[in-house]
């Protein structure tokens, strides 16, 4: 019986604005695919990522591309080779494991997951902004055990003292999003770890991040940006120490799975992040997020709504999705 694929553009309101070094936004544009075989529905959600040149057109043209080769019945595998790596991939990648437990009876995590699923501790994240309305986001959520914080600007030392004084028990991921230079990061680097900062991501812009191997790491410092494929990590040896995995940017679970294993032998910690997404977005990367050094899958928290059925979060833990929503 051949596979039946459906792609659809649905936006999300985000609540407030949400902002890094690169802009702001106020919601959430995904695109979801749906794949159907024998009374059976498989869903995957991405995010088309602007700094990779994705568009929201451009995405979902790349899925309807191989609409005839999804309703041949390719596997995740030939996937791989069919498809770059990129949201267009991820959305389809994630139906394809959701129709496949739909089909089989059997849930993704029991082909992944060796131990039983747990609930998930996730960072919050704060919004690039100056530092009073910072301290004001980190006081409201200084509750929350890990918050990553949005920075990238001329100010940050002044952005990282406001929000640790606001958030004293906090642990605190600082998000650079290859908003530091040179001349700076070094300064920026003894002052978070002056204010106990766990972990720097992606300070300097990918490509132009040779200094991390000559400079002191107080803390450790996390690629995101400069990180997509299991096959390009081992030039990201002695740069960085932990690796940031997100689906829309391996191209799917099946991807992901393969890069977070290949980090493991390299010795990077490993991170699981997402972009701003809703539950079904999330729902892999829970999974994925099971022995993750950190975890940052808060994107649903962020919104002002999310899908029916969701993910549920009490406070700052998410627990694994429920089948009904996905896998």
């Amino acid at each position: 019986m051949a596979r039946v694929i459906s792609v659809e553009a649905e936006r999300f309101p985000i609540a407030g604005t949400f902002t890094i070094s690169r802009g702001s936004k106020t919601e959430a544009e995904v695109i979801s695919c749906t794949i159907s075989e024998g009374g059976h529905a498989g869903r995957g959600e991405c995010v088309p990522y602007k700094r990779y040149g994705e568009t929201m057109d451009g995405v979902r043209e790349a899925i309807e591309v191989m609409r005839d080769r999804i309703a041949g019945g390719i596997s995740r595998t030939a996937l791989l080779d069919a498809m770059p790596a990129g949201a267009a991939r991820n959305a389809i990648d994630c139906a394809l494991w959701d129709l496949e437990a739909k089909l089989s009876g059997r849930p993704v995590a029991s082909s992944i997951s060796a131990t039983p699923l747990r609930a998930l501790e996730t960072a919050y994240t704060l919004s690039l902004g100056e530092p009073d309305a910072m301290a004001a986001q980190a006081r409201g959520n200084a509750a929350r055990p890990l918050l990553k914080v949005k920075i990238g600007g001329d100010n940050d030392i002044a952005r990282i003292r406001a929000v640790r004084l606001a958030a004293p028990d906090s642990r605190i991921i600082l998000d650079a999003n290859e908003g530091w230079t040179d001349d700076n990061i070094v300064a920026n680097l003894a002052f978070a770890a002056d204010q106990g900062i766990a972990l720097i991501e992606q300070p300097l812009p990918a490509g132009h991040d040779e200094i991390l191997r000559h400079i002191a790491h107080p803390m450790p410092i996390c690629a995101d940006e400069s990180v997509h494929e299991a096959e390009y990590l081992e030039a990201l040896v002695g740069l960085y120490d932990a690796v940031n995995i997100k689906l829309d940017k391996s191209g799917g679970l099946t991807a992901a799975l393969v890069l977070r294993d290949r980090a493991r032998e390299l010795g990077f910690g490993v991170m699981v992040g997402c972009m701003v997404g809703t539950s079904l977005a999330m729902a892999p990367a829970v999974l994925l997020a099971q022995d993750a050094d950190f975890v940052d899958l808060d994107g649903p928290l962020l919104l002002a709504r999310d899908r029916v059925p969701g993910l549920v979060y009490q406070g700052s833990l998410v627990s694994p999705p429920d089948t009904a929503l996905w896998g």
